[in-house]
């Protein structure tokens, strides 16, 4: 995940705790036409924006590959958003003209599933439909429409497809976006397709050297995220070190994003969306039953912790935007430190098992199933939703 800092600390908390997001778009030199829309429409918008998030939230165990690759992650998950440039933006004639595709180009920071959620909510409500403005609604419109190809990248090169109106739409896509610098500017750095699951699938690969090497990957795409929740996520904010590092401050959905980037990883290791107990291709499964009680012992610990993890998350005070300096964001900061400790050694003991033949034949088997029944679904749900999410949002207007 990629935060870009745009805004002062004291005044995006000042928003926050004031409550007030005003529009962007109250310029006098700017249109401020309302959009002819319907109230119930754009809380209908709202609804499958929480769908679509969680989605996204369930794939940040795996954002190595295609979302690291391309781009994808910052250029549709950087918050908060530059109000100051989306404002520019908006009174920008030239850009709005011609804005699905203008927003290919635009700073990470006015895009994705926080730009969609500033335009549609305030202070974890949906917005009065009577404030939302026709210059807001077609910059919502293209970026939302934006999200939804850069979704079909997600899922068409970890399937390996080679066809269809989503393969279409996501080499579309990579032939009119560029990478970003660390700034979430865009390079001159062209984008072309890569089929990740089969080098995830397939080892020796472009990626990895061997079928643990890959499997180990699993691990580290879970402690990337864990690490992130709890050291950034929550722990910026709690310490006091950034406190404008608050995800989903508009929408108020910032403790479940939290508790859905968790549930990302007991999907990776249990190997299935949705699993609360590992299948038996699982990589979990796989360490329990090795025969080795150090790796099983280590095993049910990474069990353990994850659920603890969960329920600690899904116990802090909300909405975080407002109460991140609870008590109960710190226990979740520690459950989260305590999670992956346990993941750290499971790793570890991995590890030891390079070279052996049997293990090679297991992990080709796992990695197969978390591509499949993993990677592929969770994208494939993602990128149904922010379909779902595009058409909803144009639907706001009558």
């Amino acid at each position: 995940m990629k935060q870009i800092k745009f805004l002062s600390k004291a005044l995006m908390i000042g928003l926050m705790a004031g409550g007030v997001f005003a529009s962007c778009s109250n310029d006098d030199d700017v249109n401020t036409e309302v959009v002819g829309g319907s109230q119930a429409a754009l809380e209908a918008a709202c609804a499958q924006w929480k769908v679509a998030r969680a989605d996204w939230e369930n794939s940040e165990a795996f954002l190595f590959g295609a979302a690291d690759e391309y781009s994808i992650d910052p250029h549709t998950d950087t918050w908060p958003v530059d109000q100051s440039a989306l404002a520019g933006v908006l009174r920008d004639g030239a850009i709005m003209a011609d804005i699905e595709n203008k927003v290919k180009q635009l700073n990470s920071g006015l895009l994705g599933y926080h730009g969609v959620e500033y335009v549609l909510f305030r202070n974890g409500n949906p917005r009065d439909i009577n404030q939302l403005t026709e210059l807001e609604y077609n910059y919502v419109c293209a970026v939302a429409k934006d999200l939804y190809e850069a979704t079909c990248v997600l899922q068409t090169t970890w399937e390996g497809a080679k066809s269809g109106t989503r393969y279409d739409k996501a080499m579309s896509y990579l032939s009119s976006h560029n990478t970003l610098d660390d700034d979430g500017d865009v390079t001159n750095e062209g984008l072309s397709y890569k089929n990740f699951g089969s080098n995830f699938k397939n080892t020796p690969s472009a990626d990895y050297d061997s079928n643990l090497d890959a499997t180990i990957q699993i691990i580290e795409g879970a402690r990337d995220i864990i690490s992130e929740v709890g050291g950034s996520k929550i722990g910026l904010p709690w310490t006091g070190e950034d406190d404008s590092y608050i995800e989903s401050p508009y929408a108020y959905n910032s403790i479940t994003d939290f508790y859905d980037n968790i549930v990302s990883c007991r999907n990776a290791v249990y190997g299935a969306v949705g699993a609360t107990q590992p299948n038996e291709q699982s990589l979990i499964y796989f360490c329990l039953n090795a025969n080795n009680l150090t790796l099983k012992t280590q095993a049910q610990n990474v069990q353990k912790k994850l659920e603890t993890a969960l329920s600690t998350i899904n116990s802090m005070k909300a909405p975080f935007a407002l109460y991140y300096k609870d008590a109960s964001a710190k226990a979740a900061i520690d459950a989260l430190d305590e999670l992956d400790g346990a993941m750290d050694e499971m790793e570890e003991t991995l590890k030891t098992y390079a070279g052996n033949s049997t293990v090679e034949n297991q992990c080709k088997v796992i990695n197969a199933n978390y591509v499949d029944n993993v990677v592929v679904k969770t994208y494939t749900n993602l990128c149904n939703n922010a379909e779902k999410l595009y058409n909803a949002i144009r639907s706001i207007k009558k």
